[in-house]
């Protein structure tokens, strides 16, 4: 059984069907090849992220997106198609700030195409990275200023600890060699900082997914993961006495910590005390020790602020961003550092050894120019609190719910976490049936969605999660 594209919500495929009405203005999108014909070819040649090709599971093809929503169609198991619009709870992986198709985004990329649409970014140089590169220091918290252009958010923290790395080693000539460079990294427990090397290294190596690469990986030193965000003053002082200790113990080894500002991302989705992260800051200040704030998830107003270290009132020495800098248009991240880091640099090393391809990319700058356009001209602390708040006003329902172990907010994103594993595909069909996309993970069925959600879309996500814990009640 199959729908049209266009059929009203409720009447898509069978069994319980997403009931979201796609935008009506649009036409229906062309439709070349079945889904049937796709599905197979997708098994046969690609290869998904965190995926098996030998149990792959199940891919939904999305023929169109607009707004906060995505349109969707897919098999189930008996073989029969089902389409419609759902809400995407996850911003397609938290970058998708302003929604599909936004149209000042999409009138940037296509003057920006016709112009230039790339161009190498050695010896050569161009008004939308200047421009982007003049708008990110004047964002930036406190005296960082001097932006390094990467392409992924893993590469952007790769930069970022080689960065630590040779600024140690250019202090240490500077001393005239009187002591021996520094270059391990401190991280927190239940961090994740991405997947390439560097990244996996500062990422938790117990809980985290890089266990199996651990003959490969530098071995770095791990703090306990920080109180909750309201912890009582008396455990943050523990935990900050604790981490102090283990930071003295190694700061003849230690160049630099490595932290997600008061919200771990894919480690957890864990928000944690301000005040421990302000301590934190003291302590590397005491030691000589970089503090590096990797703002990829929650930078551009996720967390309630426009940087997460906002809410603790500190300046890192470095901060990566990336994720929603180009409204999740193109990829492109940003290393951005304080005139002493890149001085010492230069003056003790020479050239930061480092140069994707695509660094500085016109299209991914001009995307991002137009984004963070949208965040200062758009008011997007409105949108923030819009979706912050409907999350806290659905809170109740998740109150004392058998097999839930949590239901927490920390601005536009709402984590429901469970005492067991969730079944991913189940959760995710069943998000589906109430017209939402999920991508749960572990213990947890989480939402970053776009700003622009209504009070309506995040009634739906919260209905959706309800589903999913009702389906995962203790047998």
């Amino acid at each position: 059984m199959s729908a049209d594209l266009d059929r009203p919500a409720g009447t898509s495929g069978v069994g319980r069907a997403p009931a979201v009405p796609g935008p009506a203005h649009r036409p229906v999108p062309a439709r070349s090849r079945s889904v049937g014909d796709l599905v197979h070819s997708d098994r046969q040649h690609l290869w998904h992220p965190y995926a098996s090709t030998t149990t792959p599971a199940t891919v939904h093809v999305v023929r169109d997106a607009e707004g906060a929503q995505l349109n969707l169609e897919w098999l189930d198991a008996d073989g029969a198609t089902h389409r419609g619009w759902v809400v995407d709870a996850m911003a397609s992986w938290w970058c998708m700030l302003h929604g599909y198709r936004h149209p000042v985004i999409v009138e940037a990329l296509e003057r920006q195409a016709a112009e230039l649409p790339h161009v190498m970014f050695g010896g050569l140089t161009h008004e939308p990275a200047i421009r982007l590169g003049e708008l990110l220091a004047q964002l930036a918290p406190g005296d960082l200023n001097r932006v390094f252009l990467a392409d992924s958010g893993s590469v952007s923290v790769e930069v970022a600890l080689k960065m630590a790395r040779q600024y140690d080693i250019a202090l240490s000539r500077k001393q005239g060699g009187r002591r021996s460079p520094r270059t391990r990294i401190a991280a927190l427990r239940g961090a994740y900082h991405g997947d390439t090397l560097g990244a996996m290294s500062v990422s938790d190596p117990d809980t985290g997914m890089h266990a199996m690469y651990a003959g490969a990986i530098p071995p770095q030193v791990f703090l306990p993961r920080p109180p909750v965000w309201d912890a009582l003053p008396d455990e943050v002082t523990a935990w900050v006495d604790d981490a102090t200790g283990r930071l003295r113990a190694v700061r003849d080894e230690v160049c630099a910590v490595i932290v997600e500002p008061v919200l771990q991302g894919a480690g957890g989705m864990y928000a944690w005390s301000p005040r421990a992260l302000t301590a934190l800051r003291e302590v590397t200040h005491e030691l000589g020790m970089l503090l590096i704030a990797d703002e990829i998830a929650t930078g551009f107003g996720r967390t309630g602020e426009m940087w997460g270290c906002d809410h603790a009132g500190v300046v890192p020495d470095i901060m990566t961003v990336g994720k929603s800098m180009t409204g999740g248009s193109l990829t492109q991240a940003a290393v951005i550092a304080t005139e002493d880091v890149a001085h010492t640099v230069s003056e003790y090393t020479g050239a930061l050894m480092h140069g994707p391809t695509f660094m500085g990319n016109p299209l991914a700058c001009a995307a991002s120019l137009a984004s963070i356009g949208l965040l200062r001209d758009d008011g997007w602390l409105h949108g923030v609190a819009t979706v912050h708040d409907a999350f806290v006003e659905q809170a109740a329902r998740f109150a004392g719910a058998p097999g839930v172990r949590d239901f927490r907010v920390c601005g536009a994103s709402a984590t429901l976490e469970f005492f067991r594993n969730v079944d991913i595909a189940l959760a995710t069909r069943i998000g589906l049936e109430h017209g939402v996309w999920f991508r749960p993970f572990g213990r947890m069925v989480y939402s970053l969605p776009p700003y622009i959600c209504s009070r309506d879309d995040i009634a739906r996500i919260c209905s959706a999660m309800s589903a999913i814990a009702e389906q995962m009640l203790p047998r």
